[in-house]
């Protein structure tokens, strides 16, 4: 599955946006503050790991429609916007750098 077909749920209640595949619930949470949102965790199953950059990127995208600025706490999260900093650095509050 594809980054596009992906379909990213905001849960607000549990604050994480959620997507099913497999029969498995795949989940990053998150913080709110000001018109910032902190991404704090994230979990994917063992078995598709490697998929999980589409997931970061899927909600990513979903963020960058919000006009919110993401800080990534989560050391895999940073990671990926790092190795993608050019796509994702309008995403950062005003003088951060990852």
């Amino acid at each position: 599955m594809n980054v596009e077909e992906m379909k990213i749920t905001d849960n607000e209640f549990l604050r994480q946006f959620e997507t099913e595949m497999d029969g498995e619930l795949w989940i990053i949470e998150y913080s709110q503050q000001d018109r910032k949102i902190f991404l704090t965790k994230i979990k994917v199953p063992e078995a598709v790991s490697d998929k999980q950059s589409d997931f970061i990127e899927a909600v990513l995208s979903r963020i960058s429609e919000t006009n919110m600025r993401v800080v990534p706490t989560n050391p895999a999260i940073a990671g990926f916007m790092r190795k993608n900093r050019r796509k994702y650095k309008d995403l950062l509050p005003v003088g951060m750098n990852i």
